[in-house]
């Protein structure tokens, strides 16, 4: 009965896309306070942009391309890409393996930016602040986009999340989401184990590893992706540019690819040490 229990968690948001503004905010209220908690972001401002920009997330560009605040492409951007019409024709778009990975691009777009460094001086309950100074900054053309955002934090009270200590110790309740790999996963959380994790989701511990390309000395990480199906053979993105930190694995986990072809589309091995700038590819092999 437990298994039913985690069944009503799935969030095939690509399927539905048919969120009620409640939903969206049960949805992904406690990923704006994880992200407000480590870039400093109010987590009602974040939340309002999220459910003003992708229509709760029910728009084409967050159905197509889990993108819930509708970033540009812009010249820094190497990731995966979505064209569609909005200000201009064919404008691009950046597309996302997850609707959490928009939230974690959100927050790292506005902290290094520095025509929003002035955002971060304010108080993080100075919603109407934050509201005023993205429009002031260029984040919105729309003359009445801080209005837009004040009356969604002020009508469904987003501005509680913005003292919000500490998240509800809940270590059952998970969204069970869906990589744009069409592969399971849910984020993992400070604390867990693959035996915590394999009781709670009612899975072998071995199979769990398996499809996460784990062994017994393989530590979870806080909000990596843990599938809890096979990933598959090849990403949906064609390239990969490595940045600092990455490792084979955690692009692996990133794009629910499984390791040992990721390693063979490189004519790779685990001890080859990853550089920063590198290309990886991600569905065919290299040449």
């Amino acid at each position: 009965m437990r298994f039913i229990f985690y069944i009503s968690f799935f969030c095939f948001c690509s399927a539905f896309a048919n969120n009620t503004p409640e939903q969206y905010i049960a949805l992904y209220k406690n990923d704006a306070i994880l992200e407000m908690k480590e870039f400093g972001v109010p987590a009602s401002i974040t939340l309002a942009q999220g459910m003003l920009e992708s229509s709760n997330g029910n728009s084409t560009l967050a159905v197509n391309a889990n993108n819930h605040f509708g970033i540009k492409c812009h010249s820094d951007w190497t990731g995966d890409t979505y064209h569609m019409d909005d200000d201009a024709v064919n404008e691009c778009f950046r597309k996302y393996p997850s609707v959490l990975d928009s939230y974690r691009d959100h927050s790292k777009f506005l902290k290094n930016r520095t025509r929003y460094a002035a955002l971060f001086l304010l108080e993080k309950t100075d919603y109407k602040g934050w509201a005023q100074g993205l429009k002031d900054a260029g984040y919105a053309t729309n003359s009445k986009y801080p209005q837009l955002l004040v009356s969604l934090i002020e009508r469904y009270s987003l501005q509680q999340y913005d003292t919000v200590s500490s998240l509800p110790a809940d270590t059952t309740a998970r969204k069970i989401l869906v990589s744009s790999n069409h592969v399971k996963y849910i984020i993992a959380r400070e604390g867990d184990t693959w035996q915590s994790l394999a009781k709670v989701l009612q899975m072998h511990q071995n199979r769990l590893m398996k499809y996460n390309d784990a062994n017994d000395s393989t530590k979870i990480g806080s909000r990596e992706y843990i599938y809890i199906q096979p990933k598959r053979r090849k990403a949906t993105v064609e390239i990969y540019i490595v940045e600092n930190g990455d490792t084979y694995r955690s692009i692996a986990q990133k794009y629910a690819i499984k390791l040992k072809h990721l390693y063979k589309k490189n004519n790779s091995t685990e001890d080859v040490e990853l550089k920063a700038g590198s290309k990886l590819y991600l569905r065919k092999k290299k040449k």
